[in-house]
C-alpha cells in the first residue's frame, strides 16, 4: 500500500484510457469476482467481473500478459482496469458502455479524477456561466 500523498500523484498521472502493459496475478473466482492485475505502479490494478466475459473460462488465467485501459480510479488505492484485447470482454461491451457509461469515448484521453472533486475547468465554466437555476 503506498502512502496518500503516494496516490494522490499516481491517480493524478492516469488518463482514462491509458493503456498499460500488465500481468494477471490473481483470478479469485472465474465467472464471480473479477480479476487482479500488475501493472508496475505500486498500486493494485483491477478489473470488474462486468466488464470481462459471461463465461469464468474466456477469462485471462494468472500469468497472462496483456494491455489493459484505465477505467476508473477514485479515492480507494486501486486502478479499475478494462482489457483492451477483445477476447478478455463482455459480449456486448459496446452495448454495456452505451448503457452504462455512454461518455466514455469523450473521456477517453482525460485526466482521472475523484469524481467528487469538480475539475477547474468546470470551475471555471461555473463561474463564468452562473449556477444553473436549480443550484442551491
Amino acid at each position: 500500500m503506498v502512502t496518500e500523498a503516494e496516490w494522490a500523484r499516481i491517480r493524478g498521472g492516469l488518463h482514462f484510457g491509458q493503456v498499460f502493459e500488465g500481468t494477471v496475478v490473481k483470478v479469485p473466482r472465474p465467472g464471480a469476482v473479477g480479476i487482479t492485475v500488475d501493472i508496475g505502479l505500486g498500486v493494485e490494478g483491477f478489473v470488474d467481473v462486468l466488464l470481462l466475459p459471461e463465461e469464468g473460462g474466456d477469462w485471462p488465467l494468472e500469468g497472462t500478459v496483456a494491455d489493459f485501459e484505465v477505467w476508473w480510479a477514485d479515492s480507494r488505492q486501486q486502478i479499475r482496469l478494462k482489457p483492451s484485447d477483445a477476447r478478455y470482454l463482455r459480449n456486448d461491451f459496446m452495448d454495456f458502455v452505451e448503457r452504462f457509461r455512454p461518455n466514455w469515448v469523450s473521456e477517453a484521453g482525460r485526466p482521472v479524477r475523484d469524481p467528487g472533486l469538480p475539475a477547474s475547468e468546470e470551475l471555471a465554466e461555473l463561474h463564468t456561466e452562473g449556477l444553473p437555476a436549480n443550484s442551491s
